[in-house]
Formats: C-alpha cells, sequence, structure tokens
C-alpha cells in the first residue's frame, strides 16, 4: 500500500496536564497520517467530540478528575482505537482489560508515539473492507459498557437519541442497548431502505412499524413523533 493509499486518522488527545497534552498534539500535527480534531482536558470534554463521531484514535491519560482514562476506554466506540498515555506503569492490566491499543509511559518521546500510532494505522486499514461485509451480512457492531455487541439489523425496532448517546431497542429485548455515538453517525451506518430518521431523537426500521397514529408511530409502548421534516418520506415508504 502506498502512502497516499493509507486512510488519514482522526485524532483525539484526552490529558488534564496541558504541557502533557499539547507534547502529544504536537505529536500528532507532525505525523503525516494523523490529524488533530481536538484537544481536551477531560474524560467528560471527550465524551462530547466522540458523541459527534468521526474520531479514529484517542490518545488518553488514565489518571485524571472525574471520569478516568479507564472508564472513558468503556465508552468509545469500538471501530476507535485507544492508546493510553500515563506516567503510572501500574495501570498496564487495566488498560489491556479495556482493549486498549498500546500503553505508553511518559515521558512519551516521538519513537514510541510513531510505534503506537502506526499500529493504529495497520487496524484501521485492516478495518476497511470490513465495513462492507459487515454492512452485507446484516450487522451493527457496537461497544456498550465492558462489551462488544452485534446486533443484526432486522432485531433493531427503534434507536432513540440522547445528546451524546443512543438507546437501541433490540426485538424481545427489554433493556436497550446504550452506547456512545451520534444519531448522524448511527443513520450513516445502518441500510437506508431498512432504517428512516423520523425525528431529530428518533430511527426507526420501517419492518418493526405496525401502528401509526396521525403523525405518531406507537412501538414497544412508546409514541414516536413523525417531523414534520420527515413526514413526506415516511409516509411515502410506508404506501
Amino acid at each position: 500500500m502506498t502512502p497516499s493509499d493509507s486512510p488519514t486518522l482522526r485524532c483525539l488527545v484526552v490529558d488534564d496536564e496541558p504541557l502533557a497534552a499539547g507534547l502529544i498534539s504536537a505529536y500528532v500535527n507532525k505525523t503525516p497520517f494523523l490529524e488533530l480534531v481536538a484537544e481536551v482536558g477531560s474524560a467528560a470534554d471527550a465524551l462530547a467530540v466522540l458523541g459527534g463521531g468521526g474520531i479514529d484514535v484517542v490518545y488518553s491519560d488514565i489518571k485524571m478528575p472525574g471520569l478516568s482514562g479507564i472508564e472513558l476506554a468503556r465508552m468509545i466506540p469500538p471501530s476507535t482505537s485507544l492508546i493510553f498515555t500515563t506516567a503510572f506503569a501500574d495501570y498496564a492490566l487495566e488498560g489491556y482489560q479495556v482493549d486498549a491499543l498500546d500503553y505508553l509511559l511518559k515521558p512519551v518521546s516521538y519513537a514510541e508515539f510513531m510505534r503506537a500510532s502506526s499500529k493504529a494505522l495497520q487496524r484501521a486499514t485492516a478495518m476497511q473492507p470490513n465495513a462492507v461485509t459487515t454492512s452485507r451480512q446484516g450487522f451493527l457492531t457496537v461497544k456498550s459498557e465492558y462489551r462488544t455487541i452485534r446486533i443484526p439489523f432486522q432485531e433493531i425496532d427503534y434507536i432513540e437519541g440522547l445528546k451524546d448517546y443512543v438507546k437501541i431497542y433490540v426485538k424481545d429485548t427489554a433493556a436497550p442497548v446504550l452506547t456512545l455515538m451520534s444519531m448522524k453517525a448511527l443513520e450513516d451506518m445502518l441500510p437506508s431502505d431498512d432504517f428512516m430518521r423520523v425525528h431529530r431523537s428518533f430511527i426507526v426500521r420501517l419492518g418493526a412499524v405496525r401502528i401509526i397514529e396521525r403523525n405518531t408511530i406507537v412501538m414497544r409502548g412508546t409514541c414516536i413523533p413523525v417531523s414534520e421534516s420527515y413526514r413526506k418520506a415516511f409516509f411515502s415508504a410506508m404506501d
């Protein structure tokens, strides 16, 4: 593969120490296949950036006020690579338990940074053809708490957006699957002939729709409003 064929990885740097964050951001900016999207000082701010989708690599400290890097790791999308940057070697085991791609001890040299980042590039390159295969097989893969879950498209009833998260309501399952993802990012992953956005906060699987009362879909005891901007397309699809 030539360099021009390689993907550009969009990166998020998370560290409450400005000097440490600045160093990693500088490394990102000097690396041709990386693009810095944001540098933030807390895991909470990182979640807000991740909720918008499109982040390929997160470089995160572990010991931070509020949410730790370990807790952040349990909420990032499965397609996003996580590389820990920390001054504490005793977190290494926990780092690997949450599927961190690599674990770098501070002060991080550029050589170490490049080694870890190259692993992220290899992972992203390997995943490119698999995205089409997964879609054709009819599965949505999401990360929820400690688990990676594969949900068949035909078992999804509807999806509800909650700021930085989405709830995926699955057939014959009482509790929804909660995952960190924007509605727009999820909408792009779903087959458009089976799923439709009907409201800024709702996506429905058309085949699961059974009851429509005026401009409201009734599903699993929930009234899902059909917004005016989506109404024409929805009722055309249901004819």
